[in-house]
């Protein structure tokens, strides 16, 4: 369910936006609502913790459905302003570039960029959704195992 979420959120970028900044209710999201938390039940979660590893893992997919979101919305925005999309794709790539140059400065963050791994500062690692999800329900597992 997490990964089925986190992929429609990356696929609109603007339910992040709406979701961030609208109190958004309906028969829809209650419906998702009441199933997510079935499947918490089933789990073995009752009560407050279903509520909580629910809204855990829905905030970790919220947040990692960010990034796609702010393009969208630079984009967006540097078109309003009047330029076109390879202009605001060029502002995003500098600004990405200069953050690299402020991080070249720190040890830990300067040893990632020059190392044989050397990414984009800012840029995570391809299984970074996948390795933070596995965390979670990892200790959610820990979690039941210990009752």
């Amino acid at each position: 369910m997490a990964g089925d979420l986190h992929a429609m959120m990356t696929r609109r970028p603007w339910l992040v936006q709406a979701l961030a900044g609208h109190l958004l209710y309906g028969p829809g999201k209650a419906r998702h609502d009441d199933h997510t938390l079935a499947v918490y039940e089933k789990a073995g979660f009752a009560g407050a913790d279903a509520d909580q590893a629910a809204a855990t893992v829905f905030m970790f997919v919220l947040g990692n459905s960010v990034g796609a979101s702010a393009t969208v919305a630079l984009t967006r925005q540097h078109n309003r302003d009047g330029g076109d999309g390879g202009d605001a794709e060029q502002l995003q790539h500098d600004t990405v570039a200069q953050a690299g140059d402020i991080a070249r400065k720190f040890p830990r963050l300067r040893a990632r960029l020059d190392g044989a791994s050397g990414t984009a500062y800012n840029a995570a690692p391809d299984n970074s959704f996948e390795f933070g999800l596995n965390a979670i329900l990892d200790g959610f597992e820990g979690r039941l195992a210990a009752r």
